[in-house]
């Protein structure tokens, strides 16, 4: 080699490398924001999307079957009427099919269960 080339040495025209990216910080989600989410069950405006989209359907299917959304609200308040008339009636007959199912799902239960106990050992 010369000793040209050492004086006068080739010019290096490659970009110098880019400085490493420092770490992004991890930011906490805001907590109203958070808390929104999970109330939500994701973020809000895939929630209105899905809704809107979920209503869209469940309308046109009311259109077709011919079915007023007051209709479901007549339906709904005869329906709490009939039970205020029933009155403590409605509780003793519901209280009457409690009592009559747990006379036998209790022994059964009761059986089961020392069973179970007897085989673990």
């Amino acid at each position: 080699m010369s000793q040209d080339t050492f004086r006068n040495p080739p010019i290096d025209v490659t970009p110098p490398a880019p400085p490493p990216r420092p770490a992004e910080p991890v930011r906490e989600p805001q907590m109203a924001n958070s808390a929104l989410q999970r109330f939500l069950g994701g973020a809000p405006v895939a929630v209105f999307l899905r809704l809107l989209f979920v209503s869209l359907v469940v309308g046109a299917l009311l259109v077709w079957l011919d079915i007023k959304p007051f209709q479901i609200f007549n339906a709904l308040q005869r329906f709490v009427n009939r039970l205020w008339m029933m009155g403590w009636d409605a509780v003793h007959d519901v209280a009457q099919y409690i009592i009559a199912g747990a006379v036998i799902v209790l022994p059964v239960w009761l059986v089961m269960r020392l069973l179970s106990m007897r085989g673990a050992k």
